[in-house]
């Protein structure tokens, strides 16, 4: 009696083991999954041309408060974990190469283009429809009033309130249809009573050549920047719930092995292909051709799969891949999507 007690008792407890085992599996599966799945996407400087005039009359002279949106943008998208999003460096890398002026990139087709020169799925473009100020109880004029009374040009002498106000719109636009999948807005504003212009923040360290950094802690301080953080937080948050309802396009790559070094393959296409980090790529070799009997044209080729490349490191031009296959591969074997 005691020896069948024991048994079972040694069966209960391997149960148990392989119960927490496949749990430890499922948790570490199922984010990996859903990481898997984030759409990739790029996110454009916004156009503030309808507001220019009063971001020259707040900061003093012409700032991009159009980046400065787009950073703020980049980053909550970023916090949320929603998305995927391209880096800043490569999307102006990408811009500079192909010398789009602003009014091209604010067109859907143009801003597809650059989305898939980039490998995203989609890009987010938009407008600055708000910036500035709305004060109702104003003795003095508008504009700016120098360095120490209107640095942003909230506020002013005698004013018993400031109130600023900021507006933005924004569109996501499929990379390769250029159809708009989806169109929101975020409005913010803050207000502060007294003639304090700013309260914290807005110190000497804003700049009017285009080089004020809206995502620092001293312009999130101000009326401006909390306004600012508002219409960004809830337009951010609108981009997220469609995050799962916007379709993946996966990139269709075809390339050849350009070098062979036991296992390592170095490959003729890269991040301008978009090729990625983590991609597996299909290694094969062409075994035969058929032409077509009245031109003598190539009409088609079958080829043999000699097995997988996973890459490991790419570049715009090249990418370095880990072969796993039945036999060594050459240079001149393909290198096409996996299927």
């Amino acid at each position: 009696m005691t020896s069948l007690v024991a048994r079972d008792s040694e069966h209960l407890g391997r149960t148990c083991i392989r119960i927490c085992l496949v749990c430890f599996v499922i948790s570490f599966i199922v984010p990996v999954a859903f990481a898997q799945q984030k759409k990739r996407v790029a996110v454009l400087n916004f156009d503030y041309g309808t507001v220019q005039s009063s971001v020259v009359a707040l900061f003093g002279g012409n700032v991009d408060v159009g980046k400065g949106i787009s950073d703020l943008i980049v980053q909550k998208l970023v916090q949320d974990g929603k998305y995927s999003v391209i880096e800043r460096s490569a999307l102006d890398k990408v811009l500079a190469e192909q010398n789009f002026s602003n009014s091209d990139r604010a067109d859907s087709s143009t801003a597809a283009k650059i989305g898939r020169v980039l490998g995203v799925d989609a890009v987010i473009m938009g407008t600055i429809t708000q910036f500035g100020r709305d004060d109702k109880n104003t003795t003095v004029g508008g504009g700016v009033m120098g360095n120490y009374t209107n640095k942003f040009g909230l506020g002013g002498v005698q004013k018993r309130k400031a109130k600023a106000v900021v507006g933005i719109s924004a569109r996501m636009v499929d990379t390769s249809t250029a159809e708009i999948l989806t169109a929101v807005t975020g409005s913010g504003e803050s207000t502060r009573a007294g003639t304090s212009l700013l309260g914290a923040g807005g110190g000497d360290s804003a700049q009017a050549n285009g080089a004020y950094d809206m995502t620092s802690k001293n312009f999130g301080d101000t009326i401006l920047g909390e306004a600012v953080h508002q219409a960004v937080d809830s337009l951010g948050t609108q981009l997220d719930t469609e995050a799962t309802s916007l379709p993946t396009h996966k990139v269709q790559v075809a390339g050849l092995v350009a070098d062979v070094s036991g296992s390592t393959l170095i490959l003729n296409v890269g991040s301008k292909s978009g090729v990625h980090v983590g991609d597996t790529l299909d290694i094969s070799r062409p075994v035969r051709t058929i032409k077509d009997p009245a031109t003598g044209k190539v009409i088609k080729t079958i080829t043999s799969k000699l097995g997988t490349a996973t890459i490991t490191e790419v570049d715009e031009a090249s990418a370095t891949a880990t072969f796993n296959g039945t036999g060594p591969a050459k240079i001149g074997d393909s290198a096409t999507t996996a299927q």
